[in-house]
């Protein structure tokens, strides 16, 4: 069992494309970002809360999703989407992530990672037996890596999360309110 005291400081890094998929393909809904965090949080200290995002010039919306973030106190970490000759794309921030949550490790006592990307299991492991601090996973159970739930002092299933997700709004429902 992980300890949890009001005392412990503590860094929240969301890997929103992760979170924000997971939502989306399972429940055809989206993320409320200012629940997720109050929940994750509890009675402890938030030190630091950073979301990392991808900026797509075809996004519609993507500017208010931002700006959303950043008012419920996420620090934003942008990142282009690359595309490739041959049409491929690439958006990931798992090394610019992981280099900020060791970066900030040694004013955290606590350091919550919400993705379900087996990816950040090495990063885990250094930050629990490499630098000593306690670090929780926060992901929707279904598509969590079994592994990096494993390795986690403590697993927050955000299926659980009461008023954690929001329903997405289509073209079709907003004409149909309008009737």
């Amino acid at each position: 069992m992980t300890n949890i005291y009001k005392d412990q400081r503590v860094g929240i890094f969301i890997d929103v494309q992760n979170i924000y998929h997971s939502a989306k393909n399972l429940f055809q809904a989206r993320v409320n970002f200012k629940e997720l965090i109050k929940n994750l949080v509890g009675d402890r200290q938030l030190v630091r809360a950073v979301a990392y995002v991808v900026k797509s010039d075809t996004a519609f919306g993507e500017e208010s999703f931002f700006k959303a973030l950043q008012s419920v106190g996420l620090e934003l970490r942008l990142k282009d989407l690359q595309v490739y000759p041959g049409g491929f794309k690439k958006a990931d921030w798992d090394v610019g992530l992981a280099v900020d949550a060791i970066r900030m490790a040694d004013s955290l006592n606590v350091i919550i990672l919400v993705t379900g990307d087996g990816d950040f299991v090495p990063l885990v492991e250094y930050l629990k037996w490499g630098l000593g601090r306690q670090v929780e996973i926060a992901a929707f159970h279904r598509t969590a890596s079994g592994r990096l739930k494993e390795v986690a002092d403590r697993f927050v299933d955000l299926e659980s999360m009461p008023k954690l997700l929001l329903s997405i709004k289509t073209k079709t429902s907003k004409k149909t309110r309008q009737k």
